[in-house]
């Protein structure tokens, strides 16, 4: 039965429709619950520590965004969303306060006015691109994207129209109904409403709100961003969203559906010429199933089973059969000669330790915190994080073992087109995932080049005396009940150099980058009763598939390399980053 026959909207009622749960599209806006709770002293506490919040954004900036702004709020959502699970995770009572952290970061960030492309239109959104993946679908509000926080259809009137006409500007298809998403350029979209709750019966849908706000979209053709959401392979509760691009509405019907109710479908089909999305995520699921249908496939495992993870290695660029060869270790190496460890002993918590557990002692080595949230995402960076150790009577599991349980995603290292083999993920990171650790042999000092010798090869060495560009990460403390900064200076006994020359892991091929979306921290753990220094490195923000990973490589100390020297370790970088620098050391 052809849309068109039905009737026009009626008046939207007063009260609105009744709000259903998170699997359904809601057919009501704003995006957020507006009952009004009653709050608990610690709430009035956490609200009170607004007052100092600078939200640092124009009106201006607040209608139309760019790339670095965007980049900029979600960040900053994060970072807040992150220290807020972890003070949910130490309150003994949960605190109704701290629960559902990215909604509370959410209702912080718009109160303080941080967002931007808060102007509804069509088509592109400023500084938002395709491909850009997200955990939560308050983050798509906080940029712009769709402004419904549970409704799959955001919609907006026509200027033009003196009715006020609504449109469908974005579409979320994230499996709540019976959408027909497995094709990447076609997508058959149901409408909302209907879905059976528990207290009333699956019903036909009306053409009303969003489903009409397509239906005009069909007649008038105008874009339609479209989200796909998926389940996140690392955190099965959870769900990723990936930005698919625009689409036109094309086609519209009504059918039955599994419930023997009436249903509108809508045919969405994608632009030309736009960066594939989701046809990546189609093609790493097939890659899963069958690896080597992966193509310009060298090794299945460049680990040989080093890593509980396989890692491919792949070069689609030309003939060369992989890198030169070096024996792969998953952790660094020191020698029986080096001064750097120091004595240590673990804590006496039994099973696991427990966030909050005063008596935990390697609790308040990292000040009273756990340095990872439940999920295992690290929650602020910090001078020294102190992991358990070998002697600690905890489980092998503890939250407070991330880096000696290995990565957990499914890497691959490949050959670049002009930086010789570089490092990406088949997975969805999100900010904060423990990426890997830099393994190799530890050093006293990197050799000198001499003539016709390549001494220590500078592309193989990881050296913490450097000098790295500076950047905020962690949480802004007025936002989270706090009142100290959680210091992101790193505080390293003494200098650490590590080559992975001859052997090392994944971490020996993370190319540099003036923008980095990966940046290190030093962790220790003891081990037979001394502690060992670790690099390990973390997402800086969210990265999709098959993005390359890079991190930023730092520029030698002055003082350790004479001025006439400091030209000879120069290279051009080629990271194309619009804050390139131009070289790199």
């Amino acid at each position: 039965m052809p849309i068109r026959s039905f009737r026009a909207e009626p008046p939207p009622a007063s009260n609105g429709e009744n709000v259903q749960s998170s699997n359904k599209r809601k057919s009501v806006g704003p995006s957020f619950v507006k009952k009004k709770v009653k709050r608990s002293n610690d709430s009035e506490l956490a609200l009170a520590a607004l007052t100092n919040f600078k939200p640092g954004i124009s009106a201006a900036e607040k209608d139309d965004g760019n790339r670095e702004l965007v980049e900029n709020v979600l960040m900053r959502f994060e970072a807040l969303r992150r220290k807020l699970s972890q003070m949910e995770d130490a309150k003994e009572s949960h605190s109704d306060i701290f629960k559902r952290a990215n909604l509370k970061a959410g209702n912080i960030m718009f109160t303080k006015g941080v967002r931007t492309n808060g102007k509804k239109r069509i088509g592109a959104v400023p500084g938002v691109e395709i491909g850009d993946i997200f955990f939560f679908r308050m983050e798509l509000i906080l940029i712009g994207l769709h402004s419904q926080s549970m409704a799959g259809i955001d919609f907006m009137p026509m200027k033009a129209d003196i009715e006020g006409e609504r449109v469908a500007i974005s579409i979320v298809s994230s499996g709540g109904y019976e959408d027909n998403a497995e094709d990447p350029d076609v997508l058959v979209y149901t409408g909302q409403g209907g879905n059976a709750s528990a207290d009333k019966e699956a019903s036909d849908q009306k053409l009303v709100r969003g489903n009409i706000a397509l239906e005009r979209s069909l007649h008038r053709a105008n874009e339609v961003r479209v989200i796909r959401g998926f389940k996140d392979a690392t955190h099965q509760t959870s769900k990723v969203y990936v930005y698919d691009g625009l689409y036109k509405v094309q086609e519209s019907w009504m059918e039955k559906g599994k419930t023997g109710c009436n249903m509108f479908k809508y045919k969405l089909v994608r632009l030309p010429g736009q960066t594939g999305a989701f046809s990546t995520w189609k093609s790493i699921r097939k890659w899963k199933e069958d690896p080597s249908s992966r193509d310009g496939l060298i090794l299945p495992d460049l680990t040989s089973g080093a890593e509980s993870i396989p890692v491919s290695l792949v070069n689609e660029v030309d003939d060369e059969k992989g890198p030169a060869y070096f024996t792969y270790v998953s952790t660094v190496k020191y020698p029986k000669s080096f001064k750097l460890v120091q004595p240590s002993y673990g804590c006496n918590c039994r099973d696991a330790c427990q966030a909050g557990n005063s008596n935990c002692s390697c609790i308040q080595k990292n000040g009273g915190d756990f340095p990872y949230i439940t999920t295992g995402i690290l929650a602020c960076r910090m001078p020294m994080i102190f992991e358990c150790g070998s002697s600690c009577p905890c489980f092998r599991n503890c939250k407070n073992r991330v880096l000696q349980t290995g990565f957990k995603v499914h890497f691959e290292v490949f050959k670049t087109r002009d930086k010789g083999w570089g490092l990406r993920s088949w997975d969805p990171i999100r900010a904060g995932t423990f990426i890997c650790e830099y393994a190799g042999e530890v050093i006293e000092k990197i050799k000198e080049k001499a003539d016709g010798d390549d001494g220590e090869n500078n592309d193989y060495v990881f050296d913490t005396n450097r000098v790295y560009e500076s950047f905020k990460w962690n949480h802004e403390t007025e936002s989270a009940e706090e009142r100290s900064d959680t210091s992101e200076k790193f505080d390293i006994p003494s200098p650490l150099i590590i080559s992975s020359k001859n052997s090392g892991n994944i971490a020996r091929f993370m190319n540099h980058s003036c923008s980095p979306n990966v940046f290190w921290q030093p962790i220790m753990y003891e081990h037979n009763n001394e502690a060992f220094l670790h690099i390990a490195f973390f997402a800086k923000k969210h990265i999709p598939p098959m993005t390359e990973l890079t991190y930023d490589y730092g520029i030698p100390r002055s003082d350790e390399t004479e001025s006439n020297n400091m030209e000879h370790g120069k290279k051009k970088c080629l990271c194309g980053s619009p804050k390139c620098r131009g070289y790199f050391y």
